[in-house]
């Protein structure tokens, strides 16, 4: 929007001088110039090419060519590599050519004061007002970015664990500063300076609040990730025999870490989760992470409600056996104070995925959920689109198998987890009309997070329950 915004102002601004104000100037009659333009252009008559090269116009050209660029590394084109060029023209795409490219912008804004205070018709320095207009923004971003800095450095990380799993995920579990507040659902910003010392890339916090560290996983896509799971691998060893991952490393490995930097947290859509009297969340692959840490503060905030419970039913009892014990301010005082009680009753949570070795990034997670949720709050189910559907004869026995194991003894043969994993896609249409029935007249939020083709149809059918019926799916998305 803003970018379409520029190219609206420049279209209306440049077009004016070029396509008007240039032309008129150049071909005005010598009476009318001697009259009104020789003390701004002087004794001679300037050119079209003359106006063009002069200041007012090379800053606007060079202006326009440092925005082209960056705009156009900024398609998702580009941006995504989704273009192949050969080499060394590859180095136009990918996250780094975006990155970099939009540092132009400092270029532009120099430029935009030397074409601001080299104006044609105006001379006196208190009316070339450009630099009023930048001031304040400027400012605003320096504070900002100095802010980061200063942040950053206050939060030093020291890595306690480190493994790497099936699908180029890389797993970083770090200490957590005492300053550093966050709610599920959030994201921080990472820097690895032993890859770059510039770069930070965001990522989605997987530990819960009440977690005692920060942990997120970070799949391999970009030429970033790549080099950070490259020196990630060098200081990892060999997997132990039982544990899932297939490298791993902690704070006694022999190797030294790579150092990392974090600034945040930011707020993200997810984080309004506890607004809602249902959850259905909804991750794609690696877009699962912000659920995870939603998932795993859904059951921390469940054991301590238990667990106010039982020390409230145990005072109750107490105080029936004592006399006089409702007069008594002494266990009045004793009473533990009952804290806001949590809004959420249900969460759904639907994880697609096209690998296997997927379901290993958060198999402890899962299993904890799965049997420390004896009241059934929180209902996970786990896709595997790269298999037939269950009703299909081609994944009969897969299904037949899975079945029997799970009876037997409660682990999934796909996941390797508790959680029973189902095939091909979900019927969303069929997901959305359970739970809206299910939770009648309920608020419901709909949490998604992954590719954006999934995310027009997911909003679509909320749009269509709630002009059915009173219960409200609410639709938040964010994609990688």
């Amino acid at each position: 929007t803003i970018a379409a915004a520029i190219v609206v102002g420049i279209i209306l601004h440049a077009g004016n001088h070029l396509a008007c104000d240039f032309p008129r100037l150049t071909n005005e009659s010598d009476s009318k110039y001697n009259l009104y333009l020789i003390r701004d252009f002087g004794d001679i008559q300037p050119k079209y090419i003359d106006l063009v090269k002069g200041v007012e116009g090379v800053t606007g050209i060079m202006m326009l060519i440092f925005m082209l660029i960056a705009f156009t590394l900024a398609t998702s084109w580009f941006r995504r590599s989704l273009i192949k060029l050969p080499k060394p023209l590859d180095r136009l795409t990918g996250y780094n050519a975006f990155w970099y490219s939009h540092h132009l912008f400092a270029f532009v804004y120099i430029l935009l004061i030397i074409h601001g205070t080299n104006l044609y018709l105006v001379h006196d320095w208190y009316k070339m007002t450009t630099w009023m207009y930048i001031a304040i923004p400027v400012l605003l971003y320096a504070g900002e970015r100095i802010l980061r800095y200063f942040r950053s450095g206050f939060h030093s990380v020291r890595l306690l664990k480190v493994a790497i799993y099936p699908g180029n995920v890389l797993s970083l579990q770090m200490s957590k500063p005492p300053q550093f507040k966050y709610k599920s659902g959030q994201y921080m910003f990472v820097q690895c300076p032993a890859v770059s010392p510039f770069e930070w890339h965001p990522f989605s916090i997987t530990s819960a609040p009440d977690d005692d560290y920060l942990s997120i996983h970070i799949r391999q896509l970009g030429d970033w990730t790549h080099e950070l799971k490259r020196v990630f691998s060098e200081a990892c060893e060999p997997p132990v025999s039982g544990k899932s991952g297939l490298l791993r490393a902690d704070e006694n490995t022999k190797k030294s870490l790579p150092k990392l930097l974090i600034d945040g947290p930011y707020g993200a859509p997810a984080q309004d989760y506890r607004k809602y009297d249902v959850l259905l969340l909804v991750g794609l692959g690696i877009g699962a992470t912000p659920f995870i840490s939603i998932l795993k503060d859904l059951l921390n905030n469940i054991l301590k409600m238990e667990e106010q419970a039982d020390s409230l039913s145990d005072f109750s009892r107490y105080s029936d056996q004592s006399v006089g014990s409702f007069d008594s301010p002494a266990l009045n005082k004793a009473s533990p104070k009952r804290k806001k009680a949590l809004r959420t009753t249900n969460a759904y949570f639907y994880w697609v995925t096209r690998e296997q070795g997927s379901f290993d990034w958060f198999k402890g997670v899962m299993n904890e959920v799965a049997e420390l949720d004896q009241r059934g709050v929180i209902e996970m189910h786990n896709y595997l689109t790269s298999v037939y559907e269950e009703g299909d004869a081609r994944s009969a026995l897969i299904t037949m198998v899975q079945a029997l194991n799970h009876a037997k003894n409660g682990v999934d043969i796909v996941s390797g987890t508790r959680v029973r994993t189902h095939f091909a896609r979900p019927n969303w249409n069929k997901v959305l009309s359970k739970v809206g029935t299910k939770h009648a007249n309920a608020r419901i939020g709909v949490f998604y997070c992954g590719a954006p083709v999934l995310a027009k149809e997911l909003s679509q059918l909320c749009n269509e329950y709630n002009q059915k019926g009173s219960t409200k799916f609410e639709f938040h998305k964010e994609h990688f």
